[in-house]
């Protein structure tokens, strides 16, 4: 709290630096009393036996030999300590780092030790990974911009060695709700064209962010999967389903119900269903679980089954359930057929055919309290980390302002010499429908009439609710609509663009309107 009051900066939370040392004391106390500590106490009581203890520290370095280090970039003061207790005077050592990725000095961690690497080995070979296989030329231009223009140190000039792709594209939403909706929608026709959900991701820079993309994707009726959140096999559906298949270790599979068929069926009692459910948010949340163990069946029994499988009998529930026990061991989730949703911190380390970033404007990214040069550095890397998840696809965007405000936001300093800043990319702005209604749609005679009318209903509806238009039905599902005019809810299910949620909200309106046309 001193170091924060000499650098001019808001005490935290808005309390004195007597009452977050009370706090930090009543921290320890209570780990005391309760016998209990935490990760940077045994880092802490881990370098102390080894400073101290020689016996146990003689004992280590004999019986470990060789280091290798990743993410060295990341590593803070008390975390060295501890690798140089066990390295003591040796210089088996390999470590991995980039210094364009350091995100994470809010826990002490700094690139010192990764650039001054040399300085302390001499005799170290240093070998530069530039090649980068992940990412088209169009997203590694931007992320080698991204560096040079913040004189990163130690940044390495990527050289991409895949096929060109899809230029970046950069938008500008009226605000937080229309960019939601806009990406889900975006998403959506992605998927819907063949892009797996699971390669789809929505980055930002806090939490907070992704309450608007949540409501979003269940209003377009898209799963997703919140990165960071409670891991996979700590859901309470998951812990559910894992006791279930334990409890049925007996029941094993036959030629009439192989393993695949044999889950589904047990799975069912909690909830799964070939179908998703209508209801989206923790019930959607559950079925995707569901689905994910099922499609690990489907996986194991396929490997079983294939002609270079090392065994080719078929696979069983004792099989299933020991791959279980490994993945939760080293806590490898199966992967959830849905779009990630996901804070850049969190990010990190994962990839994804296509990447949304989201809310890149001043005060979001560098966040406000990027107060000094080195903080708006690392915000400037944390974009870096961003921009370098994508493999073929990037749209970069951020909103005017928050639902129902006035403030004009500006885009972020990071992006102005990408794109050209606001004022060059005003035709890409989004303004209620008016980026959907561009090309005239043109029917024969009396549906041409009937798609005016529904159109003239959803602009009332959207002006009522006041969101954009293209929110409530896209011209593709009013073009439906006056083509085939449903006379009841089941032939209004078959409209695409029209879900469960779309019907309850508004089916009545719609056939309504149709039965009066007719």
């Amino acid at each position: 709290m001193i170091r924060a009051a000499e650098l001019g900066r808001d005490p935290v939370s808005g309390f004195t630096p007597e009452q977050i040392g009370a706090l930090a004391l009543g921290y320890e106390n209570l780990k005391e009393q309760r016998g209990l500590i935490d990760f940077e106490d045994i880092l802490t009581l881990l370098g102390g036996i080894l400073a101290e203890n020689t016996v146990i520290t003689d004992m280590v370095r004999r019986q470990y030999q060789h280091f290798v280090v990743d993410e060295y970039q990341d590593v803070s003061p008390l975390q060295q300590f501890v690798l140089d207790q066990w390295l003591g005077d040796r210089d088996n050592l390999c470590v991995v780092g980039d210094p364009s990725q350091t995100i994470y000095s809010f826990t002490g961690a700094t690139p010192d030790y990764l650039l001054g690497f040399r300085r302390k080995y001499p005799q170290a070979t240093e070998i530069r990974l530039i090649r980068d296989y992940r990412s088209t030329p169009q997203i590694v231009k931007v992320a080698n911009n991204l560096l040079a223009e913040g004189r990163v140190a130690g940044a390495l000039t990527l050289k991409a060695q895949r096929r060109p792709g899809p230029d970046p594209s950069y938008n500008i939403y009226n605000d937080d709700d229309a960019e939601a909706t806009q990406i889900a929608e975006r998403a959506k026709r992605l998927i819907d064209n063949g892009t797996p959900a699971s390669e789809i991701a929505v980055l930002y820079r806090t939490n907070a962010q992704s309450q608007a993309f949540e409501r979003a994707f269940s209003e377009a009726e898209v799963g997703f999967q919140l990165k960071g959140s409670e891991q996979f096999f700590n859901r309470p559906e998951v812990r559910q389903a894992l006791s279930l298949l334990a409890s049925r270790r007996g029941v094993e599979t036959t030629d009439e119900e192989p393993l695949p068929a044999l889950v589904r069926r047990l799975l069912s009692d909690l909830g799964w269903a070939p179908l998703p459910p209508a209801a989206q948010g923790a019930m959607r949340e559950r079925w995707d679980s569901m689905c994910a163990l099922v499609a690990l069946a489907d996986g194991l029994a396929q490997q079983s089954g294939s002609p270079g499988a090392a065994s080719a009998r078929k696979a069983t529930m004792s099989d299933f359930l020991a791959e279980l026990r490994e993945r939760v061991a080293h806590q490898h989730a199966p992967t959830i057929d849905g779009v990630t949703l996901s804070s850049l911190h969190s990010a990190k380390g994962l990839e994804w055919d296509v990447v949304f970033l989201a809310g890149l404007s001043e005060g979001l990214l560098p966040i406000s309290l990027a107060d000094t040069p080195e903080l708006v550095a690392e915000e400037r890397r944390l974009l870096y980390v961003g921009v370098t998840r994508a493999r073929e696809r990037l749209e970069l965007s951020y909103s005017l302002t928050k639902p129902g405000g006035k403030a004009k936001r500006k885009p972020s300093r990071f992006l102005s010499q990408h794109f050209g800043g606001n004022s060059s990319q005003e035709g890409n702005r989004s303004r209620g429908d008016s980026r959907r209604s561009r090309k005239p749609v043109n029917l024969d005679g009396p549906d041409q009439e009937m798609f005016e009318k529904l159109r003239v209903w959803r602009a009332d509806t959207a002006r009522a609710v006041g969101k954009p238009a293209f929110t409530v039905l896209p011209d593709s599902s009013l073009v439906a609509l006056a083509q085939s005019r449903p006379a009841n809810v089941s032939a209004l299910a078959n409209i695409p663009g029209i879900g469960p949620v779309k019907i309850e909200r508004y089916g009545e309106d719609i056939l309504e309107l149709v039965a009066e046309a007719a």
